[in-house]
């Protein structure tokens, strides 16, 4: 079985509370649902037409278990807590 990444970058935080809010129960649920959280911050260096713009990467066992953990009723909870708050770009891709 091939190991999934979540790739989630901040393009833009709107609203700080909202993402504290949403940080405060995406955590758990992520990590309930499998998920390893290995980064997260924002990147030391950045090249060509890379941003810095904070970072997420999650690892999980399949693609299956993190759309899972995205699709969970825990994680859409975070999803509505953090509503506009933010504008962000997640791409979940697998491994070779």
């Amino acid at each position: 079985m091939s190991k999934a990444y979540w790739v989630s970058t901040y393009r833009a935080v709107k609203n700080a509370d909202k993402v504290a809010a949403y940080a405060t129960l995406a955590g758990p649920a992520l990590t309930a649902a499998g998920g390893r959280f290995l980064a997260r911050g924002m990147p030391s260096m950045a090249f060509e037409l890379g941003l810095k713009e904070r970072t997420v990467l999650i690892e999980f066992d399949s693609v299956e278990q993190a759309t899972a953990a995205h699709d969970s009723p825990a994680y859409q909870a975070a999803l509505a807590a953090l509503g506009d708050g933010a504008d962000r770009d997640i791409r979940i891709i697998g491994s070779i």
